[in-house]
């Protein structure tokens, strides 16, 4: 009935009816307003070169929101935000285990291991690593369904280029070459990079860019936002493209 609904029903049917891309509250009001323009723009982006039509973005206090509602948080380190309370970090935890993805974003170029705490940020994702249950990682091999999920892609920068985009490690490592995608079962429960993803991403209401790339080449920014739609179509679909390679079986057999 509807004197029976409660406060934050109509919140709660909205989160379930719109996919909306989610984004971690430093703190740090600078950052913040980059990430929240950012996945604007990505928001923007999808919309226009994709039939995925995503809400508007949302950013969250990983304290006390609902984090099951969205497929990816986004999460940019700030040493100059709040280091998330041991309570924050367990609903993280639980979040991922629970198939969800958090994307790590140190924005500083990072170029080696992440467990180096080479700058006050990569500092801090170490920190926030320590509470949670993280599986082996890798950088996104050739063969992974991030590399082919909506564009071709070799790799993911964001306003940086020198990052890698570490992802779970495969379970299966059979050593074929000609093995199209990865065919491990289900999405990666986290993702880092170092490539400031959000700034390459952030535009101004008249579609401008709103942060220079560190390069200065225009194309890197293009494939910026080609590198967030695949995250998101890898999101959205998983590891569907793995299937494909049974296809030609699946035809003859029907042939037969």
């Amino acid at each position: 009935r509807a004197d029976d609904t409660r406060p934050g029903d109509d919140l709660i049917l909205d989160a379930l009816e719109t996919t909306r891309i989610a984004y971690v509250l430093t703190g740090d009001r600078t950052v913040d307003e980059t990430t929240r323009a950012g996945i604007d723009g990505l928001t923007r982006f999808l919309a226009s070169r994709t039939a995925f039509e995503p809400g508007a973005p949302v950013g969250l206090d990983i304290e006390a929101d609902e984090l099951a509602f969205y497929p990816l948080i986004y999460f940019p380190m700030s040493a100059q935000g709040d280091m998330p309370s041991e309570t924050a970090v367990a609903r993280l935890d639980a979040y991922m285990q629970n198939g969800g993805t958090i994307l790590f974003d140190t924005r500083d170029q990072l170029t080696g291991s992440f467990t180096d705490g080479a700058t006050p940020e990569t500092e801090r994702l170490r920190d926030i690593l320590g509470g949670l249950n993280v599986p082996p990682l890798e950088p996104v091999p050739p063969d992974h369904v991030l590399t082919k999920a909506f564009y071709i892609l070799e790799n993911f920068p964001g306003r940086y280029a020198g990052s890698p985009l570490w992802v779970e490690a495969s379970a299966l490592d059979d050593g074929r070459a000609d093995r199209p995608v990865r065919s491990g079962d289900g999405v990666t429960p986290i993702m880092i990079t170092g490539n400031d993803l959000a700034a390459a991403w952030a535009l101004d209401d008249a579609g401008r860019p709103l942060h220079a790339i560190a390069t200065g080449d225009p194309l890197q920014r293009i494939y910026a936002f080609r590198s967030g739609v695949n995250i998101m179509m890898y999101m959205l679909t998983g590891n569907y493209k793995a299937d494909q390679v049974h296809i030609p079986a699946l035809l003859e057999r029907l042939g037969q």
